[in-house]
């Protein structure tokens, strides 16, 4: 203990190695410990200081002690602080509850969730995209989707959706063009102006602009540490005034949360401010429902593989998989790189891969082929209830042999008890990179470890953590309504389905690398020092 307890001044013997530009020779040099409180540290000290008549403790003397153990004190609560204000809390989730909701075809297959944004609080439901970065509402309308619960009347919606206006929030405040996040700053006729945004999403002419504001999203609280189970964080969010495409008909009309990588999303803001681990999970259960969870951490029994810089730098949740596999075979040749983003309602794959993929599909499916008129997907079947018992199986199979399997591929619509039409349900993209899409995400809890740039997945039912039951619902005082109910099994969609959440942040061409390993010289370099650090000094 009394060997803790000291308080080093230089270590007691070091190495640098230096490698030699033009030779490559290495050079060791060291340098001798000297105790805080050494004899040999006073004469440095009076040498230095000029000060003879300094005050220094005898060694072993309880003053002696008292300062060590004094010093060690303070260092661990230096600790201790720095600690907590990394993770200040163990999980985040919307002050409504951690719950997400899914309306098929109604609300063009996305899954939502409800937050309170502002003092006084408005409630909205948004979108959950992985695959852009802003938070962003409708706002001082313009042209904005309807907000009637009748207009969505197939979605079981008991309320009207919400406006957002700056100007009724105590909290709020513009977003100026000075400000770092903003990013058409240079658009501005002042720094002090309001910041202007526009994102551009990859759906035909889908699109939501106005200008950014800075206000407070409600969270509630699941820590070991916090005692209060309400949290208003800051975040910045766009004012949408004016949207386009598939905004209006039916996707994301109260707004949608990006959970990107990029700086202003809102797991990206919750990180910097210490307010929780830099990752966060989403779980999509197969009743349509499930949860969202900032802060949530990849566990030890999870898979996982790394995410993937595009165009050199980690904008976007790439992954890359080795095989895709049908039944019990794994085809060859479709490696590809694929965008893990819940904002895609359907998964795409490169042309070339789609056909091998649907081929191999075909073959194995013991069903009749059928067209189905103006449906989106190619590969539908007329099936008996004993024939869709022998659908082949479809798995996903990552680097490290890390498998995923597909819950559910199919959309089943059944005529009757005997028959059912069901469509395999992937897409075929022009791009040279693949969408995994909230469909596949079924019946997995997927974490997002954006410190480790990685994707954990784990079967899951979307109440557990950690393998733990937890039912994470608004604390009782909280006066939110109640979630809103899930819609019945959705029929196959006779219009076309589109991916309204994805920002054009990526071109298709990106080149999606590697990461890069540590040379081999430079780890036998880091050995020699560690052999050379553990020789004793004489």
């Amino acid at each position: 203990m009394v060997n803790r307890v000291a308080v080093l001044v230089f270590l007691a013997c070091y190495f640098v190695v230096v490698i030699n530009g033009s030779g490559g020779a290495l050079t060791l040099s060291s340098s001798k410990l000297i105790h805080r409180y050494s004899e040999e540290a006073k004469a440095l000290w009076v040498s230095r200081s000029g000060n003879v008549d300094v005050k220094w403790p005898k060694k072993n003397s309880l003053e002696y002690l008292e300062l060590l153990v004094r010093n060690d004190l303070m260092k661990k609560k230096k600790k201790t602080q720095n600690m907590k204000l990394v993770n200040h809390y163990d999980l985040l989730f919307p002050s409504h509850g951690s719950q997400t909701l899914f309306f098929g075809d109604d609300l063009a297959w996305l899954h939502y969730t409800w937050i309170d944004i502002g003092t006084p609080n408005v409630s909205f439901m948004v979108a959950l995209d992985a695959g852009s970065d802003l938070l962003w509402v409708p706002c001082d309308c313009i042209n904005c989707a309807p907000f009637s619960a009748t207009y969505y009347n197939n979605t079981m919606l008991d309320r009207d959706l919400s406006e957002y206006n700056p100007s009724l929030s105590n909290t709020s405040k513009n977003l100026p063009c000075s400000h770092h996040l903003c990013k058409l700053g240079t658009n501005c006729k002042g720094p002090k102006e309001p910041c202007p945004y526009i994102v551009d999403y990859s759906s035909a002419n889908t699109s939501t602009s106005g200008f950014l504001v800075e206000d407070k999203l409600h969270l509630a609280s699941v820590s070991n540490h916090a005692t209060k189970n309400h949290v208003q964080a800051s975040v910045i969010l766009g004012c949408g005034r004016i949207q386009s495409g598939s905004y209006l008909n039916g996707a994301a009309p109260d707004g949608v949360m990006g959970l990107g990588l990029g700086d202003i999303s809102v797991p990206s803001l919750l990180a910097k401010a210490g307010l929780i681990q830099n990752s966060f999970s989403i779980c999509f259960d197969e009743n349509d429902s499930g949860r969202i969870l900032f802060g949530d951490e990849v566990f030890a029994t999870q898979q996982s593989t790394p995410f993937l810089p595009s165009a050199g730098k980690y904008g976007d949740y790439y992954v890359g998989l080795e095989h895709y596999c049908v039944g019990s075979f794994c085809l060859k040749l479709t490696q590809f790189q694929a965008l893990v983003d819940s904002g895609t309602s359907f998964t795409y794959l490169p042309t070339e891969v789609y056909e091998k993929i649907v081929f191999e599909f075909d073959k194995q499916v013991n069903a009749t082929r059928i067209h189905l008129q103006d449906s989106t997907f190619e590969y539908c079947y007329n099936a008996s209830s004993q024939e869709l018992h022998s659908i082949p199986s479809m798995r996903l199979m990552f680097t490290m042999n890390r498998s995923y399997l597909i819950h559910n591929p199919l959309l089943t619509d059944s005529e009757n008890q005997a028959f059912s039409n069901f469509c395999l349900t992937l897409l075929q993209t022009d791009g040279e990179y693949g969408i995994i899409g909230q469909n596949f995400m079924k019946g997995y809890r997927l974490v997002f470890d954006r410190e480790n740039l990685k994707l954990g997945w784990s079967k899951s039912n979307c109440q557990d953590i950690n393998g733990n039951q937890a039912q994470l619902k608004p604390p009782s005082n909280d006066g939110s309504p109640n979630p809103l109910p899930t819609t019945e099994q959705q029929s196959i969609p006779n219009t076309h389905a589109v991916p309204p959440a994805v920002a054009k942040r990526a071109s298709s061409n990106s080149s999606v690398a590697v990461p890069q390993q540590i040379p081999s010289w430079l780890g036998l370099m880091i050995s020699l020092v560690l052999l050379v650090f553990c020789l004793p000094v004489t």
